[in-house]
């Protein structure tokens, strides 16, 4: 491919960490939203439903350890990753970040075709991943309050924080929404990227490589 060469962009404990926190988003909302409001009532619907509540719940706090982990993963990738992974590389605040973040939202409002190559995470990317990841903490104190509330330490932060259980509740609810639309959102700059960018940005969350002008 003329003019471009296939660089190593993301590490194998980044691309462990994305489909941790992809899978374990999916998962923690098709539970949550089953624990928030059962559809299935009784077995005169024909089904088996003695234990399903648990079921769900036990799927549910089990992805919860698992988004622990990948949001843990990725805090120390920010810090100690390679020079695409760190907060360093696309957080707005360089004359370089600041520009390529604002010809990145009007390249994705179709107001320009100019478009800034960036190896990793472009700013606008970057610093919404950042976010969400802030909201992540959010969701697992909230969670791990209504979890575990009999625990002295984290009963203690959780009520300093959101007063009772029921606010904690309702920002768990809220922030399932922020999450749910946050993947489908995130799917289809990836699939319109893919489409029309040329770094391969799909296949590189696989093999860890993109293909990037050599100016890069």
């Amino acid at each position: 491919m003329g003019g471009y060469r296939r660089v190593k962009v993301w590490s194998v404990l980044m691309r462990l960490y994305h489909w941790a926190f992809a899978l374990s988003i999916v998962t923690l909302c098709i539970t949550g939203y089953y624990i928030r409001d059962p559809f299935v009532l009784g077995v005169w619907e024909g089904i088996d439903t003695n234990f399903i509540m648990a079921e769900m719940r036990y799927i549910h706090f089990l992805a919860g350890y698992i988004f622990i982990a990948a949001v843990m993963v990725r805090m120390y990738l920010f810090i100690f990753g390679n020079r695409f992974e760190r907060f360093t590389d696309f957080i707005p605040v360089t004359p370089r970040n600041i520009r390529g973040l604002f010809i990145t939202i009007k390249h994705y409002l179709y107001l320009t075709d100019e478009h800034v190559g960036h190896g990793g995470h472009n700013p606008l990317a970057g610093t919404a991943y950042m976010g969400m990841i802030f909201l992540g903490l959010i969701m697992i104190l909230t969670g791990l309050y209504l979890l575990y509330p009999e625990n002295d330490t984290i009963f203690a932060i959780g009520t300093a924080i959101f007063g009772n259980q029921q606010v904690a509740r309702l920002w768990h609810y809220f922030l399932f929404w922020i999450f749910a639309v946050f993947c489908m959102v995130h799917v289809y700059l990836v699939v319109w990227n893919d489409i029309f960018g040329d770094e391969g940005i799909i296949s590189s969350i696989f093999s860890g490589r993109k293909f990037l002008k050599d100016h890069h």
